[in-house]
Order: C-alpha cells, then structure tokens, then sequence
C-alpha cells in the first residue's frame, strides 16, 4: 500500500511538471483534450532509468520573451543528443488544426521516443549570482516536443531585470548559460524611454548573423522586435550558397515535414550572434513568410498550392500540412506566448508598454491573407489591388487592429508601434519594374483597400503618433505615413503625414538590388527612388544591418547600422543615419530636411551622402575606418 501511494504521489509530480511545460498544453482552456495527453507520455516513461546527467547537453543556449509586466516566457532545450527528433507524429492523425502543442503519437520514424522524461529544474533572480529566487519551478521534456522547454516565470516585478538558468535536476553542474531578461512597465506606469532592437531577414548561407549580437555588445537597447523571415526554407544552393564559409542550412534541402522545420531552426540557432541575443534580451518575435515558405497567403505560396499538379511536383505535402508543420516547431522553439487559447494559428497580439507606448504585433502572411503576387500572377494582382474584399490580414485581425488603435489613443498612450512583416508605404518601383505593374503587389501595396481602410481608422478618429516598423524588403526605407490622393500632403515640411514608417534591411539576406551590386550602383537606384515616391525621404539599398529605436515621451530617434561584411564574424557597425519624431508633429522632423540633412549612405531626400566609413566596433567601443573588400557572399 506504502509503494502505491509513493507511486502515485510521484506520478502526481510527474505530471504537474511535465504540465509547467507550456510545449504540452492544450491550446484552449476550454478542451483540455486537445493538449498532450500528459498521462500516457508518463505512462510510456514510467518505471524507465532517467537519463544519467552527463549524458544530456544543453543544445541551443536559453531565450526568454514576450515580456509582460508581472511574467516571461523562458524557453532551452535539453536532449540526450543533438539532433532534432524525427517524428511527425505530433502534425498527422488526430491533431488540431495549428495545434501548437504535442500529441501522444508514439511512432517515429527513425527510431522509439523517450522512455524517460528529462527533469529540469530553474530559477530566476535579480542578481547574477541567483543568490534570491524571485520565481522557480521543475519541469518535464521529452522527445515529444522535441525536448524544448518553455515555461512562464510569473510573480514578477514590473520593468525589473531577470536572470534566470535551467539546470538537470539532481545536478550541481549540468546547467544552461545564464540568461537575462526584463519584464514590461505596467500599462499606467509613467516610464521615460524604452528602447527596442528590430530586426528581419536572417538568411544563414548568406552570411553570419552579426547584426544580432552588435546591441547585445552595446546593451543598448531593452526588448527585441523581430519582424520575421527568422529561417529559410530552400536547400544550399537554391537561394544563397554558404558552402565557401561553413553555414550550409541543414537538411540540405527543401523543407517540408516538422522534423524539416526543427532542424533548420536548430541550424540557424547555432550562430552565436544569435544565441548571444537570445541570451541577453527578451524578444517579441512574428513570423514573415519564409517560415513557412515564400510568398505565402492563406491558401499557398509562390511554389505550392492546392492543386494535384503542385502537390506531386512540389513536395508532396499539402499546404495546410505544410504550414501546420511550421507553426508547430516555430512554437516549440520560439519563446513566445499562446496568444489565443481557441485559435492556435494566431500570432497577433500587443503589448502595452507603460503609458509610454503600445507594441502593436501583425501577421500579414499566414493568418488569411488574401491571393498575393505568385510572380506568374503579377498583372492579376494588380488588378484586383484595391478591391474592397482583399485583406492583408482577414477580418477578425482587422477588426482586432483597429480597436487596438482606438484604445491605445483612449488609454492615453503617447506613441503607437505597429509591426508589420512587409513595407506599408508606397514605393513606387516604376524604375525597375515598368510602368505597367510599377508597384510591389506582395507588400501593401498589393492590399490598398486594406491600407485605406487603416488610414481611414487613423484620420477620423485623429490617432498621431503613429510609427509602423517593417522588414522583409532586405532595404533600408523612412517615409511619412501619408493617405495619398485623399489627404493634402507637403513633402518638404511633412504637413498632412499622420505617423513615420522606419523599414528596416535585412539581417543577412540580399539586397533586392542585388547581391553584388556596388555602393554607387545601390545609391543611383536610391536617388531614383526618392524621386519617385514624395512621402519616401530617406532609401538605402546597399548594407545589411539593423536599426534601434529610442522612445520618450518627447520623440523617437530611429538609429540605423549597416554591416561592414558578413562573410565572417565580427561586432563592426558603421551608423548610416538617424532620424527623429516629435511628439504631435506625425512626421519626420525636418531642420530643414530629415536625418540633420546627412547620411552615411543611399539618398536622402533635400540632404546629402557623406561617405566615410568610420566603423565601431561593438565589442571595444574603438572606431576604425572600414576596408572591407568583400562584404558580402556572392550570389553564385
């Protein structure tokens, strides 16, 4: 009798610890059915010999994120090998649509899952030394979640930094790295400046992924926005060659299945740029496109559809599986919340930041996105760009971003940040693509009643202090945020403009000029640019990079870097240019033209380019002069 109660008291442990992994739960508390069946997965572990600690290796470092004022998202990954765990067993049968947690299919492809559960335990302090504990806990993993852990840190201080560590249970010396991590203002407090890294676009054969560590160097900032294309999906060779410096994306092939996924999110986070900011910053991350893969909408993709045609010459796969393949190991590894608890697809969501700020997160790409540019259907889109029906993110995500913007304004927050995957403005591309489908039609530009209809939402009901981030266009652009052909508009004073976009380039990949295209060549089709497009002040093609944003009550400054190279790895920046927003003014400020009138680099509309290469390296604080010769890997 004594046997059975110690038994069943430690099936009890067994399985509140495997349920503080939040990789296991049901992503709606009202079906609980849906989640891992916790039981069988200890039933199938039970009485087994866990794995002895020297035998399991902490394999990607730590990452916290989604920071809320009183809690964070901690996330590691713990296994008895380095490979990712070859079963789709958790995306086939009876799974949920979308289901971002794991089922207790047992089959594997390549061989059994775990028998025994890994048990680790952490803890978060305010101090380096985790003398204190401000929150602790066990948890369970196992091969069903491909032995990654995610668990809220709660009871938390507002606007307070963390660290935190995960250890093997029963080990003094099989620990993670020490993460650090910092939770949000509460809503009402009245917090001075925040500072926010955005990134987008890390292609791993492009180059190494140095624009992620350089604000960890510096701690220059407080959160990370990553605004998506966080992972490729094309084998070597397809889009990038990273043979000639070592960063091959494993598999080495195009990606379909879940295992497929896994493994290439593993492969990207073995850059240690990357680790590093993981390490450091909690992040606020949103997939693009290429999580998935290129040019998705709610119904396909540039190379697969729903059609039998498709699915026998494009993987075999259909795009719902695909898609449910991707979001289940984006889940597993990213350290994200379940925003949604009825709606396992969705990856929108806000953050109300102080009174400083609300973070306002979009999915322009998964969601239910209408018909985009397929490259075959180019003409078509353009046609239909601006009916009323077409929407870059369906109706419940439109509705829902735009009372998000009415209550920020009624909350009495000073700025709104709006992330969006593709660039909002117009940019006119009538230099490179002809004047018969002169605009990219993949962006919003594809989606003009959406945007209208945004606009539309902004002006009636006077909501300024607008600033829209972007990425995915792998360039940098600054352009006033302005409702062409229905609202006045100054371009030299900025007059009629209701907020400012920053677009920012890419981590690694290409320009869309070019791989190899030359600075004067980059900066002659910038010049064009700005011609072209009134509301665009500042276009910069060349760097790869980043850019900061420095929020108070009184502005936002946009800092922007661009990469010396990224062939190999190293902390160089060089500052391309700085803008500023004043509070109440809707536009970039001018004195008499944006960015003080010089730039490092591309054109600036009314300013000038100075080129002088001055480079900081972010690891001394030494400035240099940059002579880099080959800055980027070429396209082959």
């Amino acid at each position: 009798m004594n046997q059975f109660l110690t038994l069943l008291a430690c099936t009890g442990v067994a399985t509140a610890s495997y349920a503080n992994n939040l990789n296991y739960r049901s992503p709606s508390h009202n079906h609980p059915g849906l989640g891992v069946s916790i039981h069988k997965v200890n039933k199938r572990n039970a009485g087994a010999a866990p794995y002895p600690a020297s035998q399991l290796n902490f394999t990607h470092g730590v990452a916290s994120g989604d920071p809320y004022p009183d809690s964070v998202i901690l996330w590691t990954r713990c296994a008895p090998m380095f490979d990712d765990v070859r079963s789709n067993s958790t995306v086939t049968g009876y799974v949920p649509l979308y289901n971002p947690v794991p089922i207790y299919g047992a089959a594997n492809d390549t061989g059994p899952p775990s028998t025994a559960p890994i048990c680790l335990t952490y803890k978060v302090s305010t101090d380096r030394t985790l003398a204190t504990t401000a929150n602790s806990g066990t948890v369970y993993t196992s091969s069903d979640t491909d032995y990654t852990v995610k668990v809220e840190a709660s009871g938390l201080s507002p606007y307070t930094q963390y660290y935190y560590q995960f250890s093997v249970c029963g080990s003094n010396n099989v620990t993670s790295p020490l993460g650090r991590t910092k939770t949000t203002p509460a809503a009402n407090d009245a917090v001075t400046k925040i500072a926010l890294a955005i990134f987008s676009c890390s292609n791993f054969p492009f180059g190494f992924f140095n624009a992620y560590g350089n604000p960890a160097r510096k701690d220059s900032v407080d959160y990370v926005v990553h605004l998506g294309d966080y992972i490729y999906e094309y084998a070597n060779g397809d889009y990038g060659d990273g043979s000639s410096i070592g960063r091959v994306s494993l598999p080495d092939r195009q990606i379909y299945t879940l295992y497929d996924y896994r493994k290439r999110l593993a492969t990207y986070r073995t850059d240690q740029d990357l680790l590093l900011s993981h390490r450091q910053f909690p992040w606020i991350p949103v997939w693009d496109d290429h999580e998935v893969a290129d040019n998705t909408y709610r119904d396909g993709s540039s190379e697969l559809n729903n059609t039998e045609a498709s699915f026998i010459q494009d993987g075999g796969v259909s795009v719902d599986q695909r898609k449910m393949n991707a979001v289940r190991a984006y889940f597993e590894w990213m350290p994200i919340r379940q925003v949604d608890m009825d709606d396992g697809l969705r990856i929108w969501r806000s953050f109300s930041i102080g009174s400083l700020l609300d973070l306002v997160i979009l999915d322009t790409r998964q969601y239910d996105r209408s018909i985009t540019d397929l490259y075959w259907n180019t003409h078509y889109i353009n046609q239909i760009s601006n009916d009323a029906s077409r929407s870059m993110m369906g109706g419940r995500q439109e509705n829902w971003f735009f009372n998000q913007l009415i209550s920020s304004k009624q909350r009495g927050a000073t700025w709104r940040v709006i992330g969006s995957q593709t660039v909002y403005s117009r940019v006119n591309l009538s230099s490179t693509f002809g004047n018969v489908d002169p605009l990219n039609f993949d962006a919003w530009d594809g989606y003009q009643a959406n945007r209208n209809r945004t606009y539309q939402t902004l002006y009636e009901n006077e909501i300024g202090n607008n600033i829209v981030v972007s990425g995915d266009s792998h360039a940098n652009w600054v352009s006033d945020l302005v409702w062409l052909d229905h609202t006045p508009y100054d371009a030299s004073s900025g007059k009629g403009s209701i907020g400012v976009e920053f677009a920012g380039s890419a981590v690694s990949s290409p320009s869309p000029a070019g791989q190899n295209i030359s600075i004067a060549a980059a900066n002659n089709a910038s010049q064009v640019l700005i011609a072209d497009n009134r509301e665009l002040q500042w276009s910069e093609l060349y760097y790869r990079g980043y850019f900061e944003l420095h929020i108070s009550q009184d502005s936002v400054n946009a800092s922007y870097f661009g990469l010396p190279t990224t062939i190999n790895r190293n902390p160089n920046e060089i500052s391309l240019a700085n803008f500023t927003v004043l509070n109440g003014a809707n536009a970039l400020y001018r004195n008499p033209v944006p960015g003080g009138g010089v730039v490092e680099n591309g054109a600036l509309k009314g300013g000038e380019t100075v080129q002088t290469n001055v480079t900081n390296s972010t690891a001394t604080g030494l400035y240099t002069i940059s002579q880099e010769e080959d800055s980027v890997v070429e396209d082959n």
